[in-house]
């Protein structure tokens, strides 16, 4: 019989606050940036606050992730050795996330290393090259189909890891430089600047205007809470949610509503297991759409889909509630089924499909009195951005998790011992030595009762089990007593049970699958270039942050700008009336596209030096 698979929900953490709230709301790991070297510069945290996280989560059987994947300069790397030690040693963290391969060849601890998706991990064999260097968990692209996740899941043994929710790179992960090609701020040192969110023009060879000012390059948010079946099957262990810049309302809404879908997956399908223990109950409903989002598509997840693109806005639309049915000089009525609070931010696309927001003053039945009666025509559609009322749940304590027990009070000599074991099969006895005294009347449930409060401790007693042929009275003060020693030293039983994965590691020169490596290998160090020729590739190129390439393309993606508008020529759709290459122009900049049709890809380049 086939060992059953552990399955992780994997939640970001932009601080301590929101790493604790993902845990409590049923995230099994949690990924936190370090406090230098991550993708996401603006969401570093202190070593303290690591190891606190690390110490909560670890009581739940959940692990800790720390992003240190961006790519280093020469003069980094021994700061980079001496943080990871600390972050192994002292903060107690169970694995690195990393994307410069020169980390592999610093003096590391024993700790585990995950392949960020940073590496562009899009093929089969890049995969199982990384698999075989040693890392032990590895993060795909967004892009990849249900297929062709399977197709590497058949080549390796090593958990894989996928984005199920949130914000999405326009870009291959790793292969963006349109950012430090413009303004000098790398996303590979993690301060991009965003490009993609930007509103461009969008010209012809001859300069003909196709559209004015829309968001091309900006995607719409990921959410395949549908589909985590089906990514189980096609190999996934590692669930992941995108968002170390978000606030903890997301974490919180966002990581309750996939943690019940997993569940219910889990449930049906017992060769998969939970990767943590503990059950969270909420305060809340969780509903993603009131968390921010630009609208939701599955991506690629089955072939290319339509409309995958945010093009009138990259501003967060929330959730759609209906038409405007009646508008006067003070107030507005709405059509939809969904209650409106005093408080809610709502939104429509004014005639120009520009979002524009309504801020709620009061509600009366019906009656919606904005702050400002916006300028808008029956029939528009609306969406709510902002749920006051569902805010309010959210900032207060919105989740318990708590971790299943029994308790089993026997009878000894010289007094009564209490066991207890949770779900993991951790458990404590104590004994405790005391004057029996026969009960005038059964005291059966006062004691159960009693037994079965745990207060704001971790555990859930389900079940207390009484074993004694006499009916004894036992104080209600020395119960409590009992009950708070039993389950500290159970804490403390769970805490010594909790190891850190030792992964020692080992030296590895099997053949890279590039044989050149050019910009796209991000090269930022020696210890990186000297990886590659270990691994029997040449260095033909150093990264672009450190070496500018000219006419080379800044980004590499899947969504095409000419399928989205319907001209694509695979799918047979209607030819365009104008000529290429395609110009995106925004201010100064201007940016050539390239279409591979073959390939379905689309390339950009920057044009604005030529100006």
């Amino acid at each position: 019989m086939l060992k059953a698979r552990k399955i992780e929900l994997l939640a970001p953490a932009k601080n301590l606050e929101c790493g604790i709230e993902a845990i409590n709301h049923g995230a099994d790991a949690v990924y936190i940036g370090a406090p230098k070297f991550s993708a996401r510069a603006a969401a570093g945290n202190t070593l303290d606050d690591i190891k606190s996280l690390a110490e909560y989560a670890h009581q739940f059987g959940a692990k800790v992730y720390v992003a240190l994947n961006t790519i280093l300069t020469d003069s980094e790397l021994q700061d980079a050795e001496k943080l990871i030690w600390q972050l192994y040693a002292d903060a107690k963290i169970d694995a690195l996330i990393i994307q410069d391969m020169g980390i592999t060849m610093l003096n590391l601890p024993p700790v585990a290393l995950h392949a960020s998706t940073q590496m562009d991990n899009r093929s089969a064999e890049k995969v199982k090259f990384l698999e075989d260097a040693g890392f032990k968990q590895i993060v795909l692209p967004r892009e990849l189909t249900i297929d062709e996740i399977a197709e590497i899941a058949a080549h390796v043994k090593t958990p894989l890891e996928v984005f199920v929710h949130g914000a999405l790179c326009v870009c291959y992960s790793g292969q963006c430089y349109l950012s430090q090609a413009l303004s000098g701020r790398s996303a590979n040192k993690g301060a991009c600047a965003q490009y993609c969110r930007l509103p461009y023009t969008l010209v012809d060879a001859d300069g003909e205007e196709i559209m004015q000012k829309k968001h091309f390059l900006s995607m719409k948010d990921l959410n395949l809470s549908d589909n985590l079946g089906e990514l189980l099957e096609a190999g996934v262990s590692s669930l992941k949610i995108e968002g170390r810049l978000k606030d903890v309302s997301y974490v919180k809404n966002v990581v309750a509503y996939y943690r019940m879908k997993l569940d219910a997956v889990l449930e049906g399908n017992p060769q998969y297991i939970r990767a943590s223990s503990g059950k969270s109950v909420y305060t809340f409903e969780p509903n993603p759409e009131k968390s921010f989002n630009r609208g939701f598509t599955r991506y690629f997840l089955h072939e290319r889909s339509s409309n995958m693109w945010s093009v009138d806005s990259p501003k967060s639309i929330g959730e759609p509630i209906g038409k405007i049915t009646e508008i006067t000089t003070k107030y507005i009525k709405i059509n939809g089924s969904q209650k409106i609070h005093n408080g809610d931010g709502l939104c429509y696309f004014n005639n120009k499909k520009e979002l524009e927001g309504i801020h709620v003053n009061r509600v009366e039945g019906e009656l919606i009195f904005p702050a400002t009666i916006p300028d808008v025509k029956r029939g528009t559609f609306v969406y709510r951005n902002y749920d006051h009322e569902f805010e309010k749940l959210l900032s207060k304590k919105s989740a318990e998790r708590r971790i299943s027990t029994t308790i089993e009070l026997n009878e000894i000599p010289f007094g009564f011992s209490l066991e207890i074991t949770d779900e993991d099969d951790n458990y404590a006895i104590l004994n405790f030595e005391t004057e029996k005294q026969t009960a005038l009347k059964d005291q059966t449930e006062n004691i159960r009762n009693n037994l079965s409060k745990t207060g704001n401790t971790i555990f859930k007693v389900e079940q207390v089990n009484i074993n004694w042929n006499d009916s004894w009275f036992v104080p209600v003060s020395l119960l409590s007593e009992w009950r708070r020693q039993l389950t500290d030293k159970l804490l403390s039983v769970r805490k010594i049970r909790y190891q850190q994965e030792v992964v020692p590691h080992k030296h590895t020169s099997h053949a890279f699958p590039t044989k050149d490596i050019t910009y796209l290998g991000n090269v930022m160090n020696e210890k990186s270039r000297q990886f590659y020729t270990q691994h029997q590739s040449s260095v033909v190129q150093p990264a672009f942050e450190k070496q500018a390439q000219k006419d080379v393309p800044l980004m590499f993606t899947r969504h095409c700008i000419k399928q989205s508008l319907g001209w694509c020529p695979k799918e047979g759709t209607e030819k365009h009336p104008y000529k290429e290459p395609f110009f995106l122009i925004y201010n100064n900049t201007k940016l050539r596209l390239s279409f591979d049709c073959r390939n379905c890809e689309m390339k950009v380049f920057n044009d604005s030096y030529a100006e």
